[in-house]
């Protein structure tokens, strides 16, 4: 992406006041040999523990603590890896981001398998959640090439939320095992209906904000007149 380095960065989430005093706190601390595509290897490897520990869950429901902690270590590496370039000012603005969204991507889809193995969601709705995810995600790529703005978050949620609602899920999950509940000849479990209502609100959130953008765009850049 040529005109990367003109992006900037938008995050309204819940938690960004908490979470930028934190990355500010933690970039300042880390040694000089740590590097940002170290920081994102390792987020990439909390990942691939998390989406691994899901699956193995299903057969010992302790795995969920593992799966909490590689969550831990995924928001330690890809909260930190463009922070540290930005505090050194070293930062890499096209390759950064390229790599990064590159690998939100393939760490989003890791996920989605490891709670289809693990049976806490079902696998449609497992993936029916990710679609919406990304279609979210797509508008955040759109707008930045149209208003030179990434925009993390939507609703007050972007990824450090919804790790904190994953870590939620997990707790309950491991106290309060699942039952499922049939009803209409469908089967279904209370992490299943949190995971439909969850799809069901980001969908909202794709509609009401592509609209509002669209109508902003619509006044901004009218019809050339002949």
């Amino acid at each position: 992406m040529a005109e990367a380095a003109k992006i900037s960065r938008s995050n309204t989430g819940w938690l960004q006041p908490l979470e930028q005093p934190a990355l500010a706190w933690l970039v300042r601390r880390l040694p000089a040999w740590v590097t940002p595509n170290q920081l994102t290897a390792l987020g990439f490897a909390g990942a691939v523990i998390t989406a691994a520990a899901y699956a193995l869950s299903a057969w010992n429901p302790a795995w969920l603590w593992v799966a909490s902690l590689g969550l831990a270590v995924n928001w330690y590496g890809d909260s930190l890896d463009g922070s540290l370039a930005r505090y050194r000012k070293i930062e890499r603005p096209r390759f950064g981001y390229y790599l990064d969204n590159t690998i939100d991507v393939i760490e989003q889809f890791l996920f989605a398998v490891g709670i289809g193995v693990s049976g806490i969601i079902r696998w449609d709705l497992s993936f029916l959640a990710l679609v919406a995810f990304l279609m979210v995600s797509i508008l955040s790529f759109v707008r930045a090439q149209v208003y030179g703005e990434f925009q993390i978050a939507y609703g007050g949620f972007g990824l450090t939320e919804l790790r904190v609602l994953f870590l939620i899920l997990n707790v309950l999950v491991f106290f309060y095992p699942p039952h499922p509940l049939g009803q209409y000849g469908i089967t279904w479990s209370y992490p299943n209906i949190l995971s439909l209502m969850w799809t069901c609100l980001t969908l909202i959130t794709f509609l009401v904000s592509w609209s509002s953008q669209l109508r902003q765009l619509s006044a901004e850049d009218p019809p050339h007149q002949r």
